[in-house]
C-alpha cells in the first residue's frame, strides 16, 4: 500500500543517489471506453500517430492458471500522441499559477510579471514568467523595464547572464520553474549562445492501440435560404448586401462576397453532409500519463553564494526545493482534471500514485503525494533552503512593458480586432 510521502523522505532521495519520482497514470475517456477522443493536431491537420514497443502488464493479483501464460515480450503498438512534453510543462505551470494567485493556499514561488494597464490597450494584459513561452528568458521581459531600466540590463536581470548548470542561483532566485521545465537563453544578450537549461521534468500523455475515425459535418438552415438566393455582395459599410449599388466596387465592379457570393459565404444556407476520414477523433484502448522527475538533472545544478564555491548542503537544499516544486506542478495538474481540449476529456482509472526509483536492484517505494501535501513539502524545502542562505523571491517582480513593445502589442489588438470585424463582415 502506498503511503504519503514526507519530506525527509524526499531529502533523502535528491541527496542519495536515488534515480527519478515516477507517476505513471491510466486514463479512460470521459464518455468511458471506446468513447472517441480528439487529440491535437499539428501541421496540415495531422495527428501525431507513432508505432511504439510496449510490453504487457502484469496483473496486479496474478492467479494459477494452468493455460499457458502469455509472452510479456514488447508489441508493436499504434499510438497517437494527446498531450506533448511541452503541452504538459505549459500546464503544469499554469496550474502553479492558479495556485499561487489563490492566497489561501499560500504557495511559496518567485513570480515576475509584466503589466500592461494604463496603456489604453483594447485588451489589458498580465503575462507572468510562468506563463511565458521561455519563462524567464521570454522576449516580453527582455523588452519590459524595471526601474526605468530594460530588464536584461538592470541589476537582477544581468544576473542571468551567467548562469549555467554550475551557476544557477539567479535562476533558482527568479524563475526556479525555468530549471525543473528547461529553457534556453536565445534573446538574451548573447544570443544563441545563451544558457540552455535540459528538462528536470518530462509528462506526456499517449492514446494506446488508437484507431483513427472519421470527421462528419453538415448544417441544415432552419430560414431555408437556397444557394441561388445570392449573389451576396461586400458592403460598402461592412457586411453584406444584395444591393449591387450599396457594393464596394473592385476595378469598378461590385465585390461579390467571398469567392462567388453565395449565401454559406456569409454562413447561411444548408451545408450539405460530408466526411473526411482524416482527424476524425480516434478510439483507443487507455491513455497513458508517464511523468518522471529526474533527480540526476537536479544533481547536475550547482548554487554558489556570494560569488563562493558552492557547498554541497546549499546544492542540496536548492535541489530539494526544485523537486518539490516538481511534484507540486504535478499534483496541482491532478487536481485540476485532465480536460485537454474540446472533447478531449480523460478520467483517471485509478488514485494517482507514485514511485520512488532508487538505487540499482532497490523495489521502487509506492507513495502518495497530494496537492497540499505537496506545496507543505515545499514550503518546508523554501524554509530550510533560506536558512542556508539562498535567495528565494518572495514577492511578485513587476516590469513594465517598454514603449515600443505597448505600441506593438497594441497594434496586433488592433489588427486581430479588424481582421475579426472583416472576417464577420464577409
Amino acid at each position: 500500500m502506498a503511503k504519503t510521502l514526507t519530506y525527509q523522505e524526499l531529502k533523502a532521495a535528491v541527496a542519495d543517489g536515488a534515480a527519478a519520482f515516477r507517476c505513471v497514470t491510466e486514463y479512460q475517456p470521459a464518455g468511458g471506453p471506446g468513447d472517441k477522443v480528439f487529440p491535437s493536431t499539428y501541421e496540415g491537420g495531422k495527428y501525431a500517430t507513432e508505432t511504439r514497443r510496449i510490453g504487457k502488464k502484469e496483473p496486479k493479483e496474478p492467479k494459477e492458471s494452468k493455460e499457458p501464460k502469455e509472452s510479456k515480450e514488447p508489441q508493436e503498438v499504434s499510438c497517437v500522441l494527446l498531450d506533448s512534453v511541452q503541452s504538459q510543462a505549459n500546464r503544469m505551470e499554469l496550474a502553479l499559477l492558479d495556485a499561487w494567485e489563490d492566497k489561501s493556499r499560500q504557495l511559496p514561488l518567485p513570480v515576475l510579471t509584466v503589466d500592461f494597464t494604463g496603456n489604453d490597450m483594447p485588451k489589458v494584459l498580465r503575462i507572468t514568467s510562468l506563463e511565458a513561452p521561455h519563462r524567464v528568458a521570454d522576449a516580453l521581459l527582455r523588452d519590459s523595464l524595471l526601474g526605468g531600466k530594460r530588464f536584461r540590463e538592470s541589476e537582477k536581470g544581468k544576473q542571468l547572464d551567467n548562469v549555467d548548470n554550475r551557476n544557477a542561483t539567479p535562476l533558482f532566485e527568479m524563475c526556479p520553474t525555468a530549471l525543473l521545465f528547461g529553457m534556453w537563453d536565445s534573446t538574451g544578450p548573447r544570443g544563441g549562445m545563451g544558457a540552455k537549461f535540459a528538462r528536470a521534468m518530462v509528462s506526456e500523455i499517449v492514446g494506446i492501440h488508437a484507431v483513427t475515425g472519421a470527421k462528419t459535418s453538415s448544417r441544415i438552415d432552419p430560414a431555408q435560404i437556397q444557394r441561388n438566393a445570392g449573389p451576396l455582395f461586400v458592403a460598402k459599410d461592412g457586411g453584406w448586401t444584395l444591393d449591387q449599388d450599396e457594393a464596394r466596387l473592385d476595378k469598378k465592379q461590385p465585390m461579390k462576397l467571398g469567392k462567388d457570393g453565395r449565401p454559406s459565404e456569409a454562413n447561411h444556407g444548408n451545408i450539405p453532409p460530408t466526411i473526411d476520414s482524416n482527424a476524425g477523433g480516434v478510439t483507443i484502448d487507455e491513455a497513458v500519463q508517464t511523468t518522471v522527475l529526474s533527480l540526476p538533472a537536479l544533481r547536475r545544478l550547482r548554487f554558489p553564494l556570494n560569488g563562493e564555491k558552492s557547498k554541497p548542503e546549499v546544492d542540496q537544499a536548492a535541489r530539494t526545493v526544485l523537486a518539490a516544486l516538481g511534484l507540486c506542478a504535478a499534483a496541482l495538474f491532478q487536481e485540476q482534471g485532465c480536460d485537454l481540449r474540446s472533447r478531449c476529456q480523460l478520467i483517471p482509472v485509478n488514485a494517482f500514485e507514485w514511485e520512488l526509483i532508487g538505487k540499482p536492484g532497490e523495489e521502487p517505494k509506492r507513495l502518495t503525494v497530494s496537492a497540499d501535501a505537496a506545496i507543505a513539502l515545499l514550503k518546508e524545502a523554501v524554509a530550510e533552503a533560506k536558512k542556508v542562505g539562498l535567495p528565494w523571491m518572495e514577492e511578485e517582480l513587476v516590469l513594465t512593458p517598454s514603449p515600443e513593445l505597448v505600441a506593438l502589442v497594441k497594434k496586433s489588438q488592433e489588427l486581430a480586432a479588424k481582421i475579426g470585424a472583416d472576417e464577420e463582415g464577409e
